[in-house]
Order: C-alpha cells, then sequence, then structure tokens
C-alpha cells in the first residue's frame, strides 16, 4: 500500500475520513470557493447523492461551511460551501482526545479485571464473573477456561496512549 501526499492538510484529514471520493470533493472545494453541490459534482465527477453525502458529513464535523442562497436561475434555495482550514487542527486535536480517553479507559478496564480464554483464538475471553458462572469451561468449545495474561495488551494501550500525547505535545 503506498502513502498518499496531500499538498492540504483539509484535503488529507478528508482523505481520512472518507477516502477518495472525500479527497476529490476536497480538492474541489479547495479550488472553487462558495461552490455548490452540484459544481462540485461536475468538477468532480461523483454522483450529486455521494457528493451530497460527503459535503454533509464534512459540515457535521465542522469542517466545511455552508451558506443556504437563493438560486437566481431557477429560484429555489442552494447551498454554497467552503472549505474552514482553521478548523482542521482543532478537529484533529479533537479527535486525538477522544482516542486517549477511548484507549484510557481501556487500558483501565484492562488493569482491573481477571480475563480467562481456552486457548482458541476464536472463542471469546470471559471476566472473572463470568467465568465463574460457567464452570471456567468455554462456552462454544467446551475447553477448560485459563487465566489471561493481558500484559502485552496493557503494554501496547499504554504505548499508544503515550504516542498521542506526544504527537500533541510536539
Amino acid at each position: 500500500m503506498t502513502k498518499k501526499k496531500f499538498e492540504d492538510s483539509f484535503v488529507k484529514i478528508s482523505g481520512l475520513i472518507g477516502g477518495d471520493d472525500y479527497v476529490r470533493v476536497a480538492k474541489s472545494l479547495l479550488s472553487h470557493e462558495n461552490t455548490t453541490d452540484e459544481e462540485i459534482a461536475e468538477s468532480t465527477e461523483l454522483k450529486i447523492n455521494l457528493v451530497r453525502k460527503c459535503l454533509y458529513d464534512l459540515f457535521g464535523r465542522s469542517l466545511i461551511t455552508g451558506i443556504r442562497v437563493r438560486d437566481t436561475k431557477r429560484g429555489w434555495f442552494v447551498y454554497r460551501w467552503k472549505a474552514q482550514r482553521d478548523q482542521v487542527e482543532p478537529f484533529v486535536e479533537s479527535q486525538k482526545s477522544k482516542a486517549i480517553t477511548r484507549l484510557t479507559q481501556r487500558l483501565n478496564f484492562e488493569a482491573e479485571h481477571e480475563f480467562y480464554h481456552c486457548g482458541n483464538p476464536s472463542c471469546m475471553k470471559y471476566e472473572f464473573n463470568k467465568a465463574i458462572e460457567v464452570s471456567f469451561k468455554c462456552e462454544v468449545c467446551s475447553q477448560p477456561l485459563k487465566l489471561l495474561d493481558n500484559s502485552k495488551l496493557k503494554a501496547a494501550l499504554e504505548l499508544k496512549i503515550h504516542e498521542i500525547q506526544n504527537e500533541e505535545n510536539e
């Protein structure tokens, strides 16, 4: 898998959110300020419904703005869309903060509980109370449950939390 280079953080974030179609919409927004969804569909050669889905998603994440104006030719209202490049950094920081919160919660959960597993990769792991309920026998394969060493998972969670925090501090 090759890494794509983006000339703009707005385009990069759009691509991370929704892939190539979002990249095409983002590039169109940057090259045509205050443009309609129909103009974007025309310039990107994407279907109008797909363009609208991208626009509404980016709008919901506050990465673009939409201004409702009356179309002088047809007489009905249309939206003119504009990228908000200044919202990219706060969006990224917000996502990092949410990720740290989720990872910390998972780390705490892993640290506060004992887990048991039968050793079969397709079977689930059991918390201690559930393992007692099933008499330390896997409900799927009936193999005995053994205490699961989750120290590697906890170390990986800690490492990821520290990586994200170090990115924030740079």
